[in-house]
């Protein structure tokens, strides 16, 4: 049981008097029965459980709808390369690493790991959680760590006590949920003194034009988010990866040779991805019912909440730090 010597982390984590690990996959926290599938200890009750727990597509409402995407793409697209490496150094600009090294980090709406994965031989402890299918491969993917631990939870709805971690981080996770984004953030201050957050940017750095555009495109993914047959999605983000993000690329790199290339949309970002890359990015933008924006002085205004915000200048926008 692979929880067999972490009694006392999962009693702190839950904030418990007694936690009892199960030889029969389950774990006792204060009387609460939890299941344990593939090391993954289970907090969602039943009716709310992703697919490769039921057999079946979860359906019925926005939450589910979101669950069965990200079941799909994270594990069609399961595999930790170096280029999220980079974009880990990206998303990590404005926090102090050295911080991290002894850390207890809470990695929330976790995919497939690969933040995780790249603290994993520094951080003291690493508790992972995700809504979907892909805690399943982000396990995998951390087999290897012997200081993580694996919840399928919901990140509105966590158990865990108050200052459970040092550093929580959720990264491009509370804009597609069914709540607002920013109210979700004021509700995390409860579970560490940092915050590392990412949500869709409103544009509002950019020129107007690409608002413009941003709003085509979001007439686009309300068609496509329609679209349940994984084949014909998988396909189509393949497509649009070749034929519309490739030569929006292109258009940037000759921008760039002129210093523009913060004109050209998507260029910073992808300029050094790989097809399967921008794939799976394409797959998470066109087929995602729920998509937040905010502005920046929106998540300025965040200071009502949290004694320092600092918002990085840097891609992806917004991506910032809530410091208690």
């Amino acid at each position: 049981m692979y929880y067999a010597d972490k009694e006392d982390l999962l009693r702190d984590i839950f904030g418990a008097d007694v936690v009892n690990v199960q030889l029969d996959n389950k774990i006792i926290v204060d009387g609460k029965t939890y299941p344990v599938f593939d090391d993954v200890i289970i907090l969602l009750e039943p009716p709310r459980w992703p697919s490769l727990l039921t057999g079946k597509r979860p359906t019925g409402n926005a939450a589910a709808d979101i669950q069965a995407t990200f079941s799909s793409e994270w594990t069609s697209f399961s595999e930790i390369t170096e280029q999220h490496r980079s974009e880990f150094d990206r998303y990590f600009d404005i926090i102090d690493r050295s911080a991290l090294d002894a850390a207890r980090v809470l990695d929330l709406g976790c995919g497939i790991g690969r933040w995780s994965y790249f603290l994993k031989d520094t951080a003291r402890e690493l508790v992972l959680l995700d809504f979907s299918d892909a805690i399943f491969v982000a396990r995998d993917n951390l087999r290897g760590a012997k200081n993580a631990v694996f919840f399928l939870g919901d990140v509105t709805d966590l158990p865990f006590r108050d200052d459970a971690a040092d550093v929580a981080i959720c990264l491009g996770v509370l804009h597609h949920l069914p709540v607002d984004a920013l109210g979700a953030t004021r509700a995390l201050k409860r579970i560490a003194p940092t915050l590392l957050i990412y949500l869709y940017s409103a544009l509002d750095s950019r020129p107007s034009y690409q608002r413009v555009l941003m709003k085509a495109v979001t007439i686009c993914r309300r068609i496509a988010c329609r679209i349940k047959n994984e084949s014909v999605r998988r396909v189509l983000s393949f497509l649009g990866a070749v034929f519309v993000y490739r030569p929006v690329i292109f258009v940037g790199r000759l921008a760039a040779l002129v210093g523009k290339a913060a004109a050209v949309p998507l260029y910073e970002f992808y300029r050094d991805a790989s097809i399967r890359r921008i794939s799976q990015d394409v797959y998470d933008r066109f087929f995602t019912p729920i998509e937040q924006r905010v502005r920046r002085r929106e998540i300025e205004r965040l200071s009502d909440t949290f004694s320092e915000i600092i918002v990085s200048d840097g891609i992806p926008e917004w991506h910032f730090v809530c410091k208690r």
